[in-house]
C-alpha cells in the first residue's frame, strides 16, 4: 500500500488563505491532522512548544537536518523552518491523512521524497483579490504589500508542478472541494 497518498500538501502565496481553507475543512473533518512544524524562531506571544511549532535552536535544527530528521525545510530571513519526518510518517504509517501547509521551497522537496503525496496549490481570484486581502490585514506596510505580491507570482508560476490546483474565491467551497481531492486521492 502507498502510504505517500495519505500526505496532503497545501501552498499558495501569503494571502490567499491556506491556513483558513484548512481550517474550515477540518472542522468539518477532525480526523484530518495538521503537522506541527518546527522552527529556529523563539516563541511568540502564547505559543506553546509541541503545539504551534517545535522551537528549537539553529543548532538542534541543523543537527535533525543532517540526521535525516527533517521531510523538507527552508530558511525564512534568519530563521529555519521545517517539517519533522516523524509528524508524518507516524500518522501515514497507520493510515491518517496528514496535512502539511508549507511554501513552494518545501513541497519540492516534500514531492521529491513522497512522490504519492496529494499537493494542491491555491490560487486568489485574481492579483486584485490578492492585493486586497494583503491591504485589509492592516498589518503590512507597502513594501512588505508590494513584496508579497511580487513573490506570490514567482510562487503562482510553480502551480503547474502541483497535484491540483483551487482557487480560493469562497472559503467553505475551497475547503469542501480540497477534502473531495483528499477523498479522490485517496481511493475513497
Amino acid at each position: 500500500m502507498n502510504k505517500d497518498r495519505y500526505l496532503v500538501v497545501v501552498s499558495a502565496p501569503s494571502g490567499c488563505g491556506k491556513d483558513s481553507v484548512v481550517g474550515a475543512m477540518r472542522a468539518k473533518h477532525p480526523e484530518i491532522a495538521l503537522s506541527v512544524s518546527a522552527t529556529s524562531r523563539p516563541p511568540r506571544g502564547e505559543e506553546q512548544d509541541g503545539v504551534h511549532y517545535y522551537f528549537l535552536t539553529e543548532e538542534q535544527f541543523m543537527a535533525k537536518v543532517e540526521a535525516d530528521e527533517m521531510a523538507e525545510y527552508a530558511r525564512y530571513g534568519s530563521k529555519l523552518y521545517g517539517t519533522p519526518r516523524s509528524e508524518i510518517e507516524s500518522r501515514m504509517e497507520n493510515g491518517q491523512t496528514v496535512v502539511l501547509i508549507i511554501e513552494v521551497q518545501g513541497a519540492a522537496r516534500i514531492r521529491a521524497r513522497y512522490p504519492g503525496a496529494l499537493t494542491v496549490f491555491l490560487l486568489p481570484p485574481s492579483m486584485e483579490v490578492l492585493e486586497a486581502r494583503l491591504r485589509g490585514r492592516g498589518t503590512d506596510s507597502e513594501e512588505s504589500i508590494q513584496k508579497r505580491l511580487a513573490e506570490a507570482q514567482v510562487e503562482m508560476a510553480q502551480a503547474p508542478l502541483y497535484t491540483a490546483t483551487l482557487v480560493n474565491d469562497d472559503l467553505q467551497t475551497c475547503a469542501d472541494e480540497l477534502y473531495r481531492l483528499i477523498c479522490e486521492h485517496q481511493g475513497e
